[in-house]
């Protein structure tokens, strides 16, 4: 059974910080490709960070210098640190993980930043 959990969202003035964490099943966590991604409202979803195995990233342009994703292999666990926040930052971020030509989803959490 593929699992994938977000907790840490939230409301935060813009400017501040957040840090999401997403805990995965080891069938989808170990060895593979982990990435975060969000949905604004109204906007289709779109791909934020990702991270290898070995911990090699990539970003979004919007993002870069501002979220940092990064992953405890020994507890499944992926991080999305998001510090400088912007309204239009404002989104459900979704946990993403891909196995067996599929892609697994977490069931979302939401970041609302005000202005």
């Amino acid at each position: 059974q593929v699992q994938l959990v977000e907790s840490g969202g939230g409301l935060v003035q813009a400017g501040g910080s957040l840090r999401l964490s997403c805990a995965a099943s080891t069938n989808i966590f170990s060895n593979r490709v982990m990435a975060w991604y969000r949905q604004p409202p109204g906007k289709q979803r779109e791909l934020v960070a990702t991270i290898t195995d070995t911990g090699s990233t990539n970003y979004v342009d919007s993002v870069k210098g501002r979220f940092t994703i990064s992953r405890d292999n020994a507890r499944n666990l992926v991080y999305l640190q998001m510090n400088s926040l912007k309204p239009e930052d404002t989104a459900v971020y979704y946990c993403n993980g891909g196995r067996w030509g599929r892609d697994f989803w977490g069931q979302g959490t939401q970041v609302t930043v005000s202005s």
